[in-house]
């Protein structure tokens, strides 16, 4: 168990864990010498004979320290609030308890301190004033001990509570990947670089691999100790020590705020949707892109806070909101944050992360919003990949998923109706009933193309996406158009794309034209007229020309030099006899074969090499086997 203090300055927080536990704690020589408390202290003990070490850790009261404090609260499995009997709740005790409160400890204790120094009226009128202060919240029934650290009065009832919370603390379950925020790093002679901080989740074993964030550096584990013991493995729940090696890896390089993950949960983020929720304290309203810290894990971060219902949030109220930071941060679903004002003197708020990898686009639509009351009212990726695929055109990546609920997909039992979908880029997770739904869409756009282009059989891939305007990217396009091809609703020719019944005519006067100007390229054999000595309007014929050219009729080898499919072919029919002779065809045997100068030979070499029929390597050239008009092609 984690124990973590809280409450005002010099109201005995670190007196009374020496009393506690019979040790002075880490101490620094700053506060021995200030004679209060600044950063983070850490001590460990067992509260009686034979239980496991407890740990815990002594935070600053200060305000101005209350970014320690905060560093020091993540991760704690009980709260010691501690409030002085002279003194009573205090300025600070209201804002840790705030934060303790939107940080979701579960459990509280509260320790009346100092009680040697007042009567018995003034500790029952403080335990009222606690007992107001405690009742909206969740600590409401929390146990009230009255106590003196330097008399011992109510120290062992204290101890036993701790004890009976000790027993009755829930076990945080290791199935997912390690995660541990730094608070400490430090070096030791002889071991080098030791790193501290709670286990947030998962377990870490000695020879492990860890990837040290932001940097994205891979470290490995070459020792451990956990609850301040050595130990081969540690898990989440605890404090953990973890002694560092990597190549050039110096302790100028890492900081308070700095993570250690399991490698496959490394993805930093700058952009987060949570459950934001206002202190009801606040004199008012919290406004849209309101510039904030942002305290998660041991992090302090600025940013600003995009609200996505409204423009305003009143005190006390919760809404929807992105965070926009200006560091990567590392979070997972479910992770609780602190927003304090923008010069981190006020305690604003907190929230609950629901999407680590938050969206640019459509953050206000009904149907992200939809998906993030889906998140927020489920921790497991089995219940809510559902609804959150079920509003989605655009899927989910698996891997993301994983790393937004950390848990692996071999762990996930998906419902039926969720398929994994094989893209170039990796697979992706979609509803299979909105999969089905988006080809509807992509028959009826292929058949209003047919209506505006009805001169062309039909567009190529990447036009007919274009023309879609799909949100799709092209990976995922591309697969849903393979499905639509392998049934046979959609065909293709060639590069195009139609439907099965879609024929190519050309238009009455096209087709006129046409039976003029045919004669002249069949009797040209291989060195067919050039557009302007066709004898007709140069722009009408060149149009023409173009059309057949998409038709597959034709082939533009040159801007206004076409050439038919029929004399192509005998064209690539005679390079192919020229490779079975010579594997290597040189320009100048293909210009003797066909008879015309080498300019010529030259502009139907280049293009057989844009189509894929040869292969150029400086003035030689190679037949590629793969070619569909090498294959076809007899020598």
């Amino acid at each position: 168990m984690i124990v973590g203090t809280a409450g005002h300055i010099d109201h005995g927080k670190t007196a009374l864990l020496q009393a506690l536990t019979g040790q002075a704690g880490d101490r620094r020589r700053e506060e021995r010498e200030r004679g209060m408390t600044i950063d983070l202290g850490y001590l460990y003990a067992a509260l009686e004979p034979g239980a496991g070490l407890t740990g815990f850790i002594d935070v600053p009261g200060h305000e101005r320290f209350t970014h320690n404090m905060l560093a020091g609260a993540q991760g704690i499995d009980l709260v010691l609030l501690v409030v002085a009997a002279d003194d009573g709740v205090m300025p600070q005790t209201r804002e840790h308890l705030a934060i303790v409160e939107l940080l979701g400890i579960p459990r509280a204790i509260v320790a009346i301190s100092k009680c040697d120094r007042v009567d018995g009226d003034r500790v029952k009128v403080v335990r009222e004033q606690v007992r107001t202060l405690l009742a909206p919240g969740p600590y409401a029934q929390a146990p009230l001990i009255a106590l003196s650290s330097i008399t011992g009065e109510g120290i062992e009832t204290l101890r036993q509570q701790l004890l009976q919370a000790q027993r009755e603390v829930q076990q945080r379950g290791t199935e997912g990947g390690f995660r541990l925020a730094i608070d400490r790093a430090f070096s030791i002679a002889g071991a080098g670089i030791v790193v501290t901080g709670t286990a947030l989740s998962g377990q870490v074993a000695v020879g492990d691999t860890l990837i040290l964030g932001p940097q994205g550096r891979p470290v490995r584990i070459r020792g451990l100790h956990a609850q301040n013991q050595a130990a081969v493995t540690a898990f989440a729940g605890q404090r953990v020590a973890l002694n560092l090696s990597a190549e050039r890896l110096a302790l100028e390089q890492i900081h308070r705020g700095h993570w250690l993950l399991a490698e496959w949960l490394y993805a930093p983020t700058q952009r987060l949707d949570i459950d934001l929720q206002l202190l009801a304290g606040e004199t008012r309203a919290f406004e849209h892109f309101q510039p904030v810290h942002v305290h998660l894990g041991t992090q302090d971060v600025t940013g600003r806070v995009a609200l996505l219902e409204g423009s305003s949030l009143a005190p006390g109220e919760r809404m929807f909101a992105q965070l926009l930071l200006n560091s990567p941060v590392h979070s997972v679903k479910g992770d609780r944050l602190i927003l304090r004002d923008q010069s981190a003197q006020r305690t604003l708020g907190g929230g609950r992360v629901l999407d680590p990898f938050a969206p640019t686009r459509q953050r206000r639509s009904p149907e992200r919003l939809e998906q993030l009351q889906a998140l927020a009212n489920s921790e497991k990726p089995e219940d809510t990949l559902p609804v959150l695929l079920a509003l989605s055109d655009t899927g989910l990546d698996p891997q993301r998923v994983e790393r937004q609920f950390n848990r692996l997909r071999s762990t996930w039992v998906l419902p039926g109706d969720i398929r994994l979908i094989e893209t170039r880029q990796g697979p992706l997770l979609y509803s299979a009933t909105r999969w089905e739904a988006l080809k509807a869409p992509l028959l009826a756009h292929l058949a209003r193309f047919h209506q505006t282009e009805p001169d062309q059989m039909g567009p190529d891939r990447d036009r007919f996406r274009r023309f879609t305007g799909t949100a799709l990217d092209r990976p995922t396009f591309i697969s849903l158009l393979d499905e639509l091809l392998a049934s046979g609703v959609i065909v293709s020719s060639g590069p195009w794309l139609h439907l099965p019944k879609h024929q190519v005519r050309l238009s009455e006067a096209d087709e006129a034209l046409w039976l003029q100007l045919q004669p002249l390229f069949e009797q040209a054999g291989f060195d067919p007229p050039w557009v302007r000595n066709l004898g007709h309007d140069e722009s009408k014929v060149r149009t023409l020309l173009r059309k057949m050219a998409r038709l597959g009729l034709l082939h533009q080898v040159v801007r206004d030099l076409f050439y038919t499919d029929s004399m192509i072919r005998r064209l690539a029919a005679m390079l192919v006899q020229l490779a079975a002779v010579d594997p290597v065809i040189q320009v100048a045997a293909f210009r003797d074969a066909i008879g015309l100068g080498r300019k010529r030979s030259i502009q139907i070499l280049e293009y057989f090499d844009r189509i894929g029929l040869t292969r150029r390597m400086g003035d030689r050239r190679q037949i590629r086997l793969d070619s569909a008009l090498a294959q076809h092609t007899e020598p």
